[in-house]
């Protein structure tokens, strides 16, 4: 693998960010998959969750925990380690908190979009929440929604769109390892 990618994986709730990004790192002799939820899930005391109402502390933390994933995967990157982030990001964000940061380095920007469907039943299905994943069911419409909206933007490079819908986390570690290589 001539070049060590550094991968953003953004989608809906369920979409399979977090399943991809372990088996994607799994194929480098150095992978580290940073997941936004558990930099976010630091904050031991006034942590802002963004459901059921995203507030202004809601923003400082993301923004905080999204600066925070740039810099590891910056120095992991810098020590021979292939990086996935995943985080549900729309094109602006992923350009102000990753692309500008990690500017000159390998970064693909993937966006994970199976149908609602697809992604309402593989919420269902977690077992790596601490809570009722049910309480994501309305995140995951309106998040897929206004990915469906935003599809312009995210269908421009440096943006990969992947429909994973019926695919095994197998073929879509294959086809992404196709789009970074």
């Amino acid at each position: 693998m001539a070049s060590l990618p550094i991968v953003i994986l953004s989608g809906p709730p369920g979409s399979g960010k977090s399943s991809l990004a372990n088996a994607l790192m799994a194929r480098f002799p150095f992978g580290l998959h940073i997941p936004l939820d558990d930099l976010r899930a630091w904050v031991v005391s006034g942590i802002a969750h963004p459901i059921p109402i995203w507030t202004d502390e809601t923003t400082r933390q993301f923004t905080l925990a999204r600066q925070t994933a740039a810099e590891t995967a910056r120095h992991y990157h810098a020590a021979g380690f292939a990086v996935a982030i995943d985080d549900i990001l729309f094109p602006d964000d992923a350009r102000r908190f990753f692309l500008e940061p990690l500017a000159g380095l390998p970064v693909h920007l993937i966006r994970l979009l199976p149908t609602v469907e697809t992604c309402l039943a593989r919420n269902a299905a977690r077992t790596n929440k601490d809570f009722d994943t049910a309480l994501l069911d309305d995140a995951v419409r309106e998040v897929h929604v206004a990915m469906t909206r935003e599809d312009a933007a995210f269908t421009r490079p440096p943006w990969h769109c992947l429909d994973t819908t019926g695919q095994s986390l197998d073929k879509t570690v294959s086809n992404l390892l196709a789009l970074v290589q």
